[in-house]
C-alpha cells in the first residue's frame, strides 16, 4: 500500500514561467511516499531512522525492550532521569548501537487529549524532521493503534516532509540529502490496517493538491490554472465539470461576483465539478469555495507589507478542489457539488470603487464600502447559483476576514450557520479531521450592521464582529437550505514555521470537507 507524498521533486532550469507544465504534469513530479504496514517485531529492525511517538510519562513497554537493549539501555535511562518527558512536540535524537536502529527519535505525543490527532501532529514533525536528516527510510511505532489512528499517522508522515520546490534550483550534488520515500508503520493488530493506509492515501492526495495550489505564485496559480486542475481531476476520476468565463457569468447575472472581476484583465472562473457516487434522486451535499489567486485589496488597496501572502486567498477554493480528489479516490456513495469562484482583485481604471451598488444573480442589490470585502462577493453570487441543485447542505469555505484571525487566532476555524444540526455535523467532522472549528453567533442582530442606505445590504458594517457581519450578509443568499460557513482567514496557512509542517498552507479545509462527506454516509 502507497501513500503519495505531499513532497516534491524541484524543477530548475525555467526561463519563461506562468504555464511551463500541465496539471497532470505537475502531479507527476510528486515523490511516492512508500508506506507499509508491519507486526510488530522491533527485535528484528535495521532502519536508518526508528521513530518512537511516546505519550507524557510514557515507560519502557514489552515491544520497546529489543530497542532498548540494542542501545545499551539508553532509552530507559532516557526516561527514566527524565531527559525526555513526552510533551507535545518534544523531540530528541539518539544514536543506535552497532546492531538494530541506526538512529532513534523519540517524538512527544503530549498528555491526554485527542490521541489520533495527536499521533498526526507527531507523526508529521518525525517525516519533517527525517525529511530533513536525509535518511531516505524510517519506521514508526507507538504503541497499540485502532484503524482510526493508524489513518491519522500515515496521513501525518504524508504531510510532514511537504515541499514546494517547482521554482527552485535545486542545490549541487554533494550538498543534496536523500529525501523520505518509505516508512513502515509498526502495529500490533493488523486488523483494518490496509483500509487505513487506502483511505489515507486518498485524503493525503486531496491535501496535497490544496497545498500545492495554494503554495503557488500568483502568476502561476491563476483562474486558468484552477480550472486546468479541476479539468484534470473531473478526467482522472470521472466527475463532471463545468468552467464558465466572464460571458457565461454574464448570462447568469453574476453582478456581484463580476464587480471583483471587472478590475483584472484575467478572465474570471466558476469551476463546477460534480461527483455522483449515489443514486440522482439522493441529494448532493454542497461545497462551496472562494477562489481569489490574488487579492490585492482592489482600489481599497492592503498595506504593502505582507501582501505576498495574498496569494492564498484562493484556499478555501483549493480546499473544494482537493476535497473532491479525495471523495473521488474514496469512492463515497454520495452526491458531492464543489464550485469555486476563482479571479484576481486588483485595482485597475475599471476596478471597483467604494460606492458603487452591484446587483447580485438573486436580484439584490449591493452597495460597496469597501472593495477589500470582495470575497462575500463572490460567494454571494456562487451560493445563489448552487441553489440550482437542490442540495441537502451546503458548506462555503473562505479566507474571508481578518476580524476571525482577531477572534480566533490560528488555532480553530470559525463556523457559522443557520441550522444547528448541520453546525454540529461539520464541528464533529473537524474534531475527526483533526481541524477544529468553533461555532460563532449568526444573530438577527447582527444584520443591522450592512444594512444599507440606497441598496439592499452592503458589503461589511465596519471593524466590530467584522466575521460575523461577513456571515450574515452570506446567509442573505441561502435563503433556507441548510448552510454552514468556514471562515479559515487563521487555520488555511500560516506566515510562520508551525513545527509540525512548515510556514504556508497547511491544507485546511480538505480534511473537514471529507470527514463532512465520510460521516453522511457512515
Amino acid at each position: 500500500m502507497s501513500l503519495a507524498a505531499t513532497r516534491l521533486v524541484g524543477v530548475g532550469g525555467l526561463a519563461y514561467f506562468p504555464s511551463f507544465v500541465s496539471p497532470t504534469a505537475l502531479l507527476l513530479l510528486a515523490i511516492m511516499l512508500t508506506l507499509s504496514v508491519r507486526r510488530v517485531d522491533l527485535a528484528a529492525l535495521d532502519t536508518p531512522l526508528l521513530v518512537l511517538g511516546l505519550a507524557q510519562g510514557a515507560t519502557i513497554a514489552a515491544p520497546l525492550a529489543p530497542v532498548d537493549a540494542a542501545l545499551g539501555g539508553a532509552l530507559s535511562r532516557t526516561l527514566e532521569r527524565r531527559d525526555f518527558r513526552g510533551a507535545r512536540d518534544e523531540v530528541l535524537h539518539l544514536a543506535g548501537g552497532t546492531k538494530g536502529p541506526v538512529r532513534v527519535l523519540l517524538v512527544g505525543l503530549g498528555k491526554g487529549g485527542d490521541r489520533g490527532a495527536a499521533l498526526r501532529r507527531a507523526a508529521s514533525l518525525a517525516a519533517r524532521r527525517a525529511h530533513g536528516m536525509g535518511v531516505g527510510t524510517m519506521t514508526w511505532y507507538a504503541g497499540p493503534a485502532t484503524p482510526s489512528e493508524l489513518e491519522h499517522v500515515a496521513i501525518g508522515l504524508g504531510l510532514g516532509p511537504w515541499e514546494y520546490t517547482d521554482l527552485k534550483t535545486p542545490p549541487p550534488a554533494e550538498e543534496r540529502r536523500a529525501p523520505l520515500t518509505a516508512a513502515t508503520i509498526h502495529v500490533d493488530d493488523m486488523a483494518g490496517a490496509e483500509q487505513a493506509l487506502a483511505s489515507a492515501a486518498a485524503i493525503g492526495a486531496g491535501y496535497d493538491v490544496a497545498r500545492r495550489l495554494a503554495m503557488m505564485p500568483g502568476n502561476v496559480c491563476t483562474p486558468d490554472h484552477m480550472a486546468d486542475v479541476a479539468r484534470d481531476i473531473a478526467r482522472r476520476h470521472g466527475l463532471e465539470v463545468t468552467v464558465m468565463g466572464r460571458r457565461e457569468l454574464e448570462s447568469l447575472r453574476m453582478g456581484s461576483f463580476l464587480s471583483v472581476a471587472q478590475g483584472t484583465p484575467q478572465d474570471p472562473r466558476m469551476i463546477v465539478l460534480e461527483y455522483k457516487g449515489a443514486p440522482p434522486a439522493v441529494k448532493p451535499i454542497a461545497l462551496v469555495g472562494k477562489g481569489l489567486c490574488f487579492d490585492s485589496g482592489g482600489i481599497s488597496i492592503k498595506p504593502a507589507a505582507g501582501m505576498e501572502f495574498m496569494k492564498f486567498d484562493m484556499c478555501g477554493g483549493a480546499g473544494v478542489l482537493g476535497a473532491m480528489e479525495a471523495i473521488a479516490r474514496l469512492k463515497l456513495p454520495i452526491n458531492v457539488v464543489g464550485v469555486v469562484g476563482a479571479t484576481t482583485n486588483m485595482p485597475s481604471g475599471n476596478a471597483l470603487k467604494p460606492g458603487d451598488v452591484v446587483q447580485a444573480a438573486s436580484g439584490k442589490y449591493i452597495e460597496i464600502i469597501n472593495t477589500d470585502a470582495e470575497g462575500r462577493l463572490v460567494l454571494a453570487d456562487l451560493l445563489d447559483y448552487v441553489k440550482r441543485y437542490q442540495p441537502s447542505a451546503i458548506v462555503d469555505a473562505a479566507t474571508l476576514t481578518g476580524a476571525c484571525v482577531v477572534a480566533l487566532g490560528h488555532i480553530a476555524t470559525g463556523v457559522f450557520g443557520n441550522d444547528q444540526a448541520l453546525v454540529a455535523e461539520v464541528l464533529a467532522a473537524g474534531e475527526r479531521a483533526a481541524e477544529r472549528g468553533w461555532q460563532m453567533p449568526v444573530w438577527d442582530d447582527y444584520r443591522d450592521s450592512i444594512k444599507s442606505d440606497v441598496a439592499d445590504i452592503k458589503n461589511t458594517g465596519g471593524r466590530s464582529a467584522g466575521a460575523i457581519t461577513a456571515a450574515k450578509f452570506l446567509q442573505d443568499f441561502v435563503d433556507t437550505t441548510p448552510w454552514v460557513h468556514l471562515d479559515i482567514a487563521g487555520t488555511a496557512y500560516s506566515e510562520s514555521d508551525l513545527v509540525a509542517i512548515p510556514k504556508g498552507p497547511t491544507g485546511v479545509p480538505v480534511g473537514m470537507f471529507v470527514e463532512f462527506a465520510r460521516g453522511r454516509v457512515r
